[in-house]
Protein backbone atom coordinates (compact mmCIF):
# COMPACT_ATOMS: atom_id res chain seq x y z
CA UNK A 1 0.00 0.00 0.00
CA UNK A 2 1.27 3.50 -0.80
CA UNK A 3 2.54 5.58 2.04
CA UNK A 4 2.41 9.29 2.98
CA UNK A 5 4.61 11.12 5.53
CA UNK A 6 3.14 13.72 7.63
CA UNK A 7 5.17 16.72 9.04
CA UNK A 8 6.27 16.95 12.65
CA UNK A 9 3.80 16.74 14.99
CA UNK A 10 0.55 16.57 12.66
CA UNK A 11 -0.11 13.55 13.64
CA UNK A 12 -1.46 14.55 17.18
CA UNK A 13 -4.99 15.67 15.58
CA UNK A 14 -5.55 11.92 14.15
CA UNK A 15 -4.20 10.98 17.52
CA UNK A 16 -7.15 12.52 19.04
CA UNK A 17 -10.11 11.23 17.12
CA UNK A 18 -10.12 13.43 13.98
CA UNK A 19 -10.53 11.75 10.57
CA UNK A 20 -9.61 14.43 8.33
CA UNK A 21 -5.45 15.61 7.25
CA UNK A 22 -5.35 18.33 4.98
CA UNK A 23 -2.73 18.95 2.36
CA UNK A 24 -0.31 21.12 4.03
CA UNK A 25 0.05 18.71 6.74
CA UNK A 26 2.15 15.94 4.27
CA UNK A 27 5.98 16.09 3.77
CA UNK A 28 6.34 15.93 -0.04
CA UNK A 29 2.63 15.68 -1.30
CA UNK A 30 2.88 13.52 -4.15
CA UNK A 31 0.11 14.85 -6.62
CA UNK A 32 0.76 11.47 -9.12
CA UNK A 33 -1.02 9.14 -6.88
CA UNK A 34 -4.75 8.54 -8.12
CA UNK A 35 -7.53 10.34 -6.36
CA UNK A 36 -8.80 7.99 -4.02
CA UNK A 37 -6.10 5.69 -3.85
CA UNK A 38 -6.10 3.68 -0.06
CA UNK A 39 -2.55 5.13 1.76
CA UNK A 40 -0.99 4.65 5.16
CA UNK A 41 -0.47 7.39 6.90
CA UNK A 42 3.17 8.00 8.88
CA UNK A 43 4.05 10.10 11.12
CA UNK A 44 7.08 12.18 10.84
CA UNK A 45 9.26 9.35 12.26
CA UNK A 46 7.90 6.97 10.49
CA UNK A 47 5.63 4.98 12.70
CA UNK A 48 1.79 3.98 10.67
CA UNK A 49 -0.80 6.41 12.20
CA UNK A 50 -3.60 4.84 10.37
CA UNK A 51 -5.33 4.22 7.11
CA UNK A 52 -7.52 6.62 5.02
CA UNK A 53 -8.71 7.64 1.47
CA UNK A 54 -6.26 10.14 -0.57
CA UNK A 55 -6.54 12.86 -2.88
CA UNK A 56 -3.67 15.23 -3.56
CA UNK A 57 -5.90 17.30 -5.22
CA UNK A 58 -8.36 18.26 -2.61
CA UNK A 59 -7.51 20.81 0.35
CA UNK A 60 -8.50 17.80 2.92
CA UNK A 61 -5.85 15.31 1.06
CA UNK A 62 -6.64 12.15 3.43
CA UNK A 63 -9.44 11.13 5.24
CA UNK A 64 -9.34 8.26 7.61
CA UNK A 65 -10.88 5.04 7.32
CA UNK A 66 -8.67 3.14 9.90
CA UNK A 67 -6.32 4.40 13.29
CA UNK A 68 -3.38 2.53 14.42
CA UNK A 69 -1.12 0.01 12.28
CA UNK A 70 -3.39 -2.46 12.07
CA UNK A 71 -4.07 -3.50 8.26
CA UNK A 72 -7.62 -2.45 6.63
CA UNK A 73 -9.90 -6.00 6.81
CA UNK A 74 -10.23 -6.67 2.87
CA UNK A 75 -14.35 -6.62 3.55
CA UNK A 76 -13.91 -3.36 5.29
CA UNK A 77 -17.00 -1.57 3.53
CA UNK A 78 -19.37 -4.43 4.38
CA UNK A 79 -17.78 -4.13 7.94
CA UNK A 80 -18.60 -0.48 8.38
CA UNK A 81 -21.94 -0.61 6.97
CA UNK A 82 -22.90 -3.56 9.06
CA UNK A 83 -21.73 -1.64 12.03
CA UNK A 84 -23.35 1.63 11.19
CA UNK A 85 -26.85 -0.40 10.57
CA UNK A 86 -26.45 -2.99 14.58
CA UNK A 87 -26.20 1.04 15.59
CA UNK A 88 -29.49 2.20 14.26
CA UNK A 89 -31.41 -0.81 15.09
CA UNK A 90 -30.00 -0.09 19.17
CA UNK A 91 -31.68 3.82 18.99
CA UNK A 92 -34.67 2.05 16.97
CA UNK A 93 -34.28 3.11 13.74
CA UNK A 94 -34.71 0.67 11.05
CA UNK A 95 -37.14 1.09 8.08
CA UNK A 96 -36.92 5.04 7.67
CA UNK A 97 -33.57 6.94 8.33
CA UNK A 98 -29.88 7.57 7.87
CA UNK A 99 -27.80 4.18 7.51
CA UNK A 100 -24.81 5.71 7.10
CA UNK A 101 -23.64 8.95 8.09
CA UNK A 102 -19.75 9.21 6.77
CA UNK A 103 -16.84 10.11 9.12
CA UNK A 104 -19.28 9.04 12.20
CA UNK A 105 -19.58 5.51 10.66
CA UNK A 106 -15.86 4.94 9.48
CA UNK A 107 -17.14 5.61 5.97
CA UNK A 108 -15.91 9.18 5.07
CA UNK A 109 -17.97 11.04 2.53
CA UNK A 110 -20.47 8.06 2.67
CA UNK A 111 -24.07 9.33 3.18
CA UNK A 112 -26.82 6.36 3.22
CA UNK A 113 -30.52 7.17 3.99
CA UNK A 114 -32.84 4.16 3.97
CA UNK A 115 -36.35 5.04 2.81
CA UNK A 116 -38.18 1.50 3.44
CA UNK A 117 -37.11 -0.59 0.45
CA UNK A 118 -35.51 2.17 -1.73
CA UNK A 119 -31.78 3.44 -0.15
CA UNK A 120 -30.71 6.91 -1.81
CA UNK A 121 -26.78 7.13 -1.17
CA UNK A 122 -24.51 10.14 -1.48
CA UNK A 123 -21.01 9.73 -2.28
CA UNK A 124 -18.90 12.62 -1.77
CA UNK A 125 -15.52 11.42 -1.84
CA UNK A 126 -13.12 10.16 -4.68
CA UNK A 127 -12.19 7.70 -2.02
CA UNK A 128 -15.94 6.15 -1.71
CA UNK A 129 -16.11 6.53 -5.13
CA UNK A 130 -14.05 3.78 -6.02
CA UNK A 131 -15.39 1.76 -3.33
CA UNK A 132 -19.10 2.27 -5.23
CA UNK A 133 -18.92 -1.52 -6.35
CA UNK A 134 -18.29 -2.84 -2.70
CA UNK A 135 -20.47 -0.30 -1.18
CA UNK A 136 -23.68 -1.46 -3.40
CA UNK A 137 -22.84 -4.82 -2.94
CA UNK A 138 -22.85 -4.59 0.85
CA UNK A 139 -25.81 -2.34 0.56
CA UNK A 140 -27.82 -5.24 -1.25
CA UNK A 141 -26.48 -8.02 1.27
CA UNK A 142 -27.95 -6.13 4.28
CA UNK A 143 -30.76 -4.17 2.87
CA UNK A 144 -32.15 -6.12 0.23
CA UNK A 145 -33.61 -3.22 -1.35
CA UNK A 146 -35.52 -2.89 -4.28
CA UNK A 147 -33.59 0.07 -5.36
CA UNK A 148 -30.27 1.90 -4.52
CA UNK A 149 -30.01 6.03 -6.08
CA UNK A 150 -27.30 7.53 -5.97
CA UNK A 151 -27.78 10.94 -6.44
CA UNK A 152 -24.56 12.86 -8.31
CA UNK A 153 -26.05 17.15 -7.61
CA UNK A 154 -23.46 17.41 -4.56
CA UNK A 155 -21.17 20.12 -4.54
CA UNK A 156 -18.66 17.95 -2.83
CA UNK A 157 -18.27 15.89 -5.82
CA UNK A 158 -17.01 18.73 -8.27
CA UNK A 159 -14.24 19.39 -5.28
CA UNK A 160 -13.06 15.99 -5.46
CA UNK A 161 -12.82 16.04 -9.09
CA UNK A 162 -16.09 13.39 -9.60
CA UNK A 163 -18.95 14.09 -12.02
CA UNK A 164 -22.71 14.48 -11.73
CA UNK A 165 -24.64 12.17 -13.17
CA UNK A 166 -26.87 10.11 -10.88
CA UNK A 167 -27.46 6.20 -11.28
CA UNK A 168 -29.49 3.88 -10.38
CA UNK A 169 -29.28 0.06 -9.55
CA UNK A 170 -32.67 -2.06 -9.12
CA UNK A 171 -36.00 0.04 -9.56
CA UNK A 172 -36.14 3.15 -8.11
CA UNK A 173 -39.53 5.43 -8.17
CA UNK A 174 -39.67 9.08 -8.54
CA UNK A 175 -40.93 9.45 -4.80
CA UNK A 176 -42.05 6.98 -2.08
CA UNK A 177 -44.20 7.47 1.05
CA UNK A 178 -42.66 7.24 4.62
CA UNK A 179 -43.64 7.28 8.13
CA UNK A 180 -42.31 9.16 11.10
CA UNK A 181 -43.60 10.65 14.38
CA UNK A 182 -46.94 9.18 13.11
CA UNK A 183 -46.92 11.78 10.23
CA UNK A 184 -47.19 10.15 6.08
CA UNK A 185 -45.04 12.12 3.88
CA UNK A 186 -44.80 11.94 -0.09
CA UNK A 187 -41.11 12.72 -0.57
CA UNK A 188 -39.34 13.11 -4.12
CA UNK A 189 -36.29 11.01 -4.61
CA UNK A 190 -34.42 12.62 -7.82
CA UNK A 191 -34.83 16.26 -7.52
CA UNK A 192 -35.60 16.85 -3.49
CA UNK A 193 -33.20 18.09 -1.59
CA UNK A 194 -30.19 16.18 -0.50
CA UNK A 195 -31.79 12.97 -0.35
CA UNK A 196 -35.34 13.82 -0.41
CA UNK A 197 -36.03 14.69 3.67
CA UNK A 198 -34.54 15.84 6.55
CA UNK A 199 -34.24 13.14 8.89
CA UNK A 200 -31.98 15.13 11.18
CA UNK A 201 -34.58 16.82 13.02
CA UNK A 202 -36.64 14.12 13.30
CA UNK A 203 -36.40 14.07 17.08
CA UNK A 204 -36.96 18.07 17.20
CA UNK A 205 -39.98 17.44 15.19
CA UNK A 206 -41.48 15.34 17.79
CA UNK A 207 -40.04 17.60 20.66
CA UNK A 208 -42.11 20.78 19.37
CA UNK A 209 -45.70 18.62 19.37
CA UNK A 210 -46.68 19.71 23.13
CA UNK A 211 -46.14 23.51 21.76
CA UNK A 212 -48.53 23.72 18.97
CA UNK A 213 -51.66 23.51 20.57
CA UNK A 214 -54.08 26.11 19.49
CA UNK A 215 -50.89 28.24 18.24
CA UNK A 216 -51.30 30.08 14.57
CA UNK A 217 -48.03 28.20 13.30
CA UNK A 218 -45.97 30.44 10.21
CA UNK A 219 -43.80 27.47 9.43
CA UNK A 220 -40.95 29.16 6.95
CA UNK A 221 -38.50 27.71 4.61
CA UNK A 222 -40.96 24.73 4.56
CA UNK A 223 -39.82 22.23 2.33
CA UNK A 224 -42.36 19.30 2.08
CA UNK A 225 -44.31 20.14 5.11
CA UNK A 226 -42.24 18.29 7.80
CA UNK A 227 -42.61 20.44 10.43
CA UNK A 228 -45.77 22.65 9.74
CA UNK A 229 -47.55 19.19 9.06
CA UNK A 230 -46.46 17.76 12.09
CA UNK A 231 -47.90 21.40 13.71
CA UNK A 232 -51.29 20.68 12.35
CA UNK A 233 -51.69 16.79 13.26
CA UNK A 234 -50.99 18.07 17.21
CA UNK A 235 -53.30 20.77 17.77
CA UNK A 236 -52.51 23.94 15.84
CA UNK A 237 -55.30 26.04 14.98
CA UNK A 238 -53.74 27.11 11.71
CA UNK A 239 -50.49 26.41 9.96
CA UNK A 240 -49.02 28.50 7.26
CA UNK A 241 -46.43 27.40 5.19
CA UNK A 242 -44.35 29.28 2.73
CA UNK A 243 -41.35 28.05 0.79
CA UNK A 244 -39.26 29.41 -2.37
CA UNK A 245 -39.61 25.83 -4.39
CA UNK A 246 -42.92 25.99 -6.61
CA UNK A 247 -42.26 22.36 -6.45
CA UNK A 248 -41.59 21.92 -2.60
CA UNK A 249 -44.68 23.44 -2.00
CA UNK A 250 -46.83 21.29 -3.99
CA UNK A 251 -45.79 18.38 -2.17
CA UNK A 252 -46.10 20.09 1.33
CA UNK A 253 -49.84 20.86 0.27
CA UNK A 254 -49.98 16.75 -1.34
CA UNK A 255 -48.63 15.72 2.16
CA UNK A 256 -51.08 17.95 4.36
CA UNK A 257 -53.78 16.42 2.24
CA UNK A 258 -52.38 12.78 2.61
CA UNK A 259 -52.83 13.57 6.83
CA UNK A 260 -56.03 15.02 6.26
CA UNK A 261 -55.04 18.46 7.63
CA UNK A 262 -55.03 20.39 4.46
CA UNK A 263 -57.99 22.89 5.44
CA UNK A 264 -55.69 23.80 8.66
CA UNK A 265 -52.18 23.45 7.04
CA UNK A 266 -51.75 25.45 3.61
CA UNK A 267 -48.79 26.32 1.79
CA UNK A 268 -47.61 28.97 -0.37
CA UNK A 269 -44.98 29.80 -2.48
CA UNK A 270 -43.19 32.85 -1.45
CA UNK A 271 -39.89 34.44 0.10
CA UNK A 272 -39.95 34.35 3.78
CA UNK A 273 -37.87 37.59 4.57
CA UNK A 274 -41.35 38.91 2.86
CA UNK A 275 -43.40 37.22 4.87
CA UNK A 276 -41.16 38.06 7.98
CA UNK A 277 -41.91 42.16 7.06
CA UNK A 278 -45.30 41.54 6.84
CA UNK A 279 -45.61 39.80 9.92
CA UNK A 280 -43.94 42.74 11.80
CA UNK A 281 -46.10 45.26 9.98
CA UNK A 282 -48.89 43.33 10.92
CA UNK A 283 -50.29 42.71 7.09
CA UNK A 284 -51.17 39.15 7.71
CA UNK A 285 -54.43 37.85 7.91
CA UNK A 286 -54.01 36.94 11.09
CA UNK A 287 -51.09 37.29 13.55
CA UNK A 288 -49.06 34.08 14.14
CA UNK A 289 -47.89 33.33 17.82
CA UNK A 290 -45.31 30.30 17.00
CA UNK A 291 -42.94 31.13 14.01
CA UNK A 292 -40.69 28.32 12.68
CA UNK A 293 -37.43 28.94 10.93
CA UNK A 294 -35.42 26.86 9.44
CA UNK A 295 -33.16 28.44 6.42
CA UNK A 296 -30.88 26.39 4.37
CA UNK A 297 -26.96 26.30 5.42
CA UNK A 298 -26.12 29.81 4.27
CA UNK A 299 -22.73 28.85 5.36
CA UNK A 300 -21.44 26.80 2.65
CA UNK A 301 -17.62 27.67 3.30
CA UNK A 302 -15.52 29.38 6.09
CA UNK A 303 -14.84 32.04 3.80
CA UNK A 304 -19.04 33.56 3.72
CA UNK A 305 -19.30 32.48 7.25
CA UNK A 306 -19.29 36.28 8.27
CA UNK A 307 -22.21 36.93 5.40
CA UNK A 308 -23.84 33.89 7.02
CA UNK A 309 -23.97 35.30 10.14
CA UNK A 310 -25.36 37.98 9.43
CA UNK A 311 -28.37 36.51 7.70
CA UNK A 312 -29.18 34.49 10.21
CA UNK A 313 -29.09 37.23 13.22
CA UNK A 314 -31.66 39.25 10.84
CA UNK A 315 -34.06 36.55 10.52
CA UNK A 316 -34.26 35.83 14.17
CA UNK A 317 -34.51 39.71 14.83
CA UNK A 318 -37.43 39.86 12.27
CA UNK A 319 -39.16 37.24 13.45
CA UNK A 320 -38.76 38.02 16.91
CA UNK A 321 -40.16 41.80 16.13
CA UNK A 322 -43.44 40.02 14.42
CA UNK A 323 -44.10 37.80 17.82
CA UNK A 324 -46.03 39.23 20.67
CA UNK A 325 -45.37 38.03 24.39
CA UNK A 326 -45.84 34.27 25.03
CA UNK A 327 -45.00 33.86 21.57
CA UNK A 328 -42.38 31.03 20.13
CA UNK A 329 -39.88 30.96 17.87
CA UNK A 330 -37.69 27.40 16.78
CA UNK A 331 -34.77 28.53 15.23
CA UNK A 332 -31.70 26.14 13.40
CA UNK A 333 -28.75 26.11 11.25
CA UNK A 334 -27.71 23.20 9.06
CA UNK A 335 -23.97 24.04 8.70
CA UNK A 336 -20.95 22.57 10.52
CA UNK A 337 -19.02 26.17 10.21
CA UNK A 338 -21.92 27.54 12.48
CA UNK A 339 -20.42 26.10 16.13
CA UNK A 340 -22.84 25.08 18.94
CA UNK A 341 -21.36 28.85 20.52
CA UNK A 342 -22.14 30.66 17.13
CA UNK A 343 -25.23 29.55 16.93
CA UNK A 344 -26.05 30.46 20.58
CA UNK A 345 -24.41 34.01 19.81
CA UNK A 346 -26.46 34.40 16.48
CA UNK A 347 -29.77 33.98 19.02
CA UNK A 348 -28.21 36.68 21.46
CA UNK A 349 -27.45 39.01 18.85
CA UNK A 350 -30.67 38.74 16.91
CA UNK A 351 -32.65 38.99 20.21
CA UNK A 352 -30.78 42.08 21.20
CA UNK A 353 -31.03 43.59 18.01
CA UNK A 354 -35.22 42.81 17.62
CA UNK A 355 -35.64 44.42 21.35
CA UNK A 356 -37.63 42.04 22.81
CA UNK A 357 -36.89 39.82 26.01
CA UNK A 358 -36.85 36.07 25.14
CA UNK A 359 -35.79 32.67 27.02
CA UNK A 360 -34.32 29.76 25.81
CA UNK A 361 -36.44 26.54 26.66
CA UNK A 362 -34.34 24.15 24.91
CA UNK A 363 -31.26 23.85 23.04
CA UNK A 364 -30.94 20.59 20.85
CA UNK A 365 -29.15 19.24 17.61
CA UNK A 366 -29.28 16.40 15.05
CA UNK A 367 -31.43 13.07 15.30
CA UNK A 368 -29.37 10.16 17.12
CA UNK A 369 -29.14 8.40 13.55
CA UNK A 370 -26.60 11.08 12.71
CA UNK A 371 -23.91 10.62 15.79
CA UNK A 372 -21.54 13.02 16.37
CA UNK A 373 -18.07 11.73 16.15
CA UNK A 374 -16.05 13.19 19.81
CA UNK A 375 -12.93 14.62 18.44
CA UNK A 376 -14.41 15.80 14.84
CA UNK A 377 -16.68 18.71 15.89
CA UNK A 378 -17.68 18.96 11.95
CA UNK A 379 -19.72 16.36 12.50
CA UNK A 380 -21.94 18.12 14.70
CA UNK A 381 -23.70 20.41 12.38
CA UNK A 382 -27.46 20.88 12.97
CA UNK A 383 -28.33 23.11 15.63
CA UNK A 384 -32.08 23.97 16.89
CA UNK A 385 -33.29 26.28 19.78
CA UNK A 386 -36.88 26.81 20.71
CA UNK A 387 -37.37 30.48 22.51
CA UNK A 388 -40.45 32.14 23.85
CA UNK A 389 -40.83 35.57 24.40
CA UNK A 390 -41.49 37.13 28.18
Amino acid sequence: MTEIKLKPKEHRRIEAGHCWIFSNEIDGLDTAIEPGTLVRVLDSEGHCVGTGFFNPHSLIAVRMVQKGPEPLPEDFIFQNLDKAYDYRKEIGVRKYGRMCYGESDNMPGLVVDRYGDILVAEILTAGMEKQKDAITAALKKIYKPKGILYRADSAFRTLEGLGNTPEVVGEVPDTVQIEENGVKYEVPLRVGQKTGFYYDQRENRAFLKPYFKDKLVLDLYSYIGSFGITAALDGAAQVWGCDSSAAAVEFANKNAELNGVKELAVFHRDDAERILSAMKKKELPDQPDFVLLDPPAFAKSRKNLPKAVGLYVKLVKMALEGLEEGGYLAFSTCSHHISRELFVDIIRQGVSKSGKRAVLVELRGQAKDHPILMGMPETDYLHFALLQLR
